[in-house]
């Protein structure tokens, strides 16, 4: 891809994220339909292959966070991006709102139990930072739902605590080889609307339409703010977002692509060397098998 460095969308923990300050369209990285179509193709490629790697080494874990406003497009991208990696090494969940069992544990727990295994992708679309999101913009699920303890005074608190703990579960997951990799979708509010009425309009895409998203974008402002202070608080060098301009979809996708593709690249990893008993091994079963050809 041309003129192109994941770092630009990168928000390290020395950074002051200001998220009007961050694009929601920039400069197309193609030409046409069919020179993004190969630079994707290339990329899923390259996944596929490092997907695979990972899978052999057996060491690593990855997972993948998608978070952004209704219709910034997270499904698409997900469905593009991946669409070349092997199944077996991939898995995706999307997380509604709480059961009645979810809400009965800590905040974090229904996320815990999707974590990925070694050697294999797990992608969330939305995940535990719902929880300074939804619920920030919200405070009244903290006592309606979320039965929080009394001898939390305030809502500050709780946020801060809430910062807190997701930076030391993810400095855990990385502790433990699960590298996790963290995508803000920035749509802006005009382009997200054009896509809420195409949804309402479009039936192969008007059954996942809520009111309550026409409900939700009148708390724009404040979910602008809870996103900015959520990456403020919890991007890390480690563990940083990445701010992906959303208005272009073709852009977006290709941009997640690049990151995902470079991040599997920083991983340490190699397809296991046999030792030399187990390559004897090998090559007198080859012989076992052109025997076998030949019987």
């Amino acid at each position: 891809m041309k003129n192109f460095d994941i770092k630009d969308y990168r928000v390290n923990d020395k950074d002051s994220f200001k998220i009007k300050k961050h694009p929601t369209k920039i400069k197309d990285f193609y030409e046409d339909k069919a020179e993004y179509e190969t630079i994707l193709s290339e990329l899923q490629t390259e996944m596929d292959e490092l997907q695979s790697m990972m899978y052999a080494h057996n060491r690593y874990g990855v997972l993948v966070i998608f978070q952004a406003m209704d219709a910034a497009g997270k499904d698409g991208t997900m469905k593009a991006v991946f669409q070349g990696v092997h199944p077996l090494g991939l898995s995706f969940y999307s997380f509604k709102r709480p059961s009645e069992t979810e809400l009965n544990h800590d905040f974090m727990w229904r996320c815990f139990k999707k974590l990925p295994e070694r050697g294999k992708v797990q992608v969330f679309n939305r995940s535990y930072y719902e929880e300074v999101l939804v619920v920030k913009v919200h405070p009244e699920i903290l006592q309606d739902y979320q039965k929080m303890p009394n001898e939390i005074k305030s809502e500050k608190e709780i946020w801060e605590n809430r910062y807190k703990d997701i930076k030391n579960f993810e400095d855990y997951l990385a502790n433990n080889g699960i590298k996790v990799i963290k995508f803000f979708l920035n749509v802006s509010k005009e382009e997200q609307g054009n896509r809420l009425i195409e949804r309402i309009e479009d039936i192969t895409k008007n059954w996942k339409f809520e009111e309550g998203d026409i409900k939700e974008r009148g708390f724009w402002k404040e979910y602008q703010e809870a996103y900015e202070e959520m990456i403020n608080k919890t991007s890390t060098k480690e563990n940083p977002w990445y701010v992906v301009p959303a208005d272009d979809k073709k852009n977006m996708r290709l941009i997640v692509a690049k990151i995902m593709s470079e991040n599997l690249k920083s991983l340490k990893m190699n397809y296991p060397e046999p030792d030399e008993a187990r390559k004897k091994t090998l090559e007198g079963l080859i012989d076992t098998i052109r025997q076998q050809n030949n019987s």
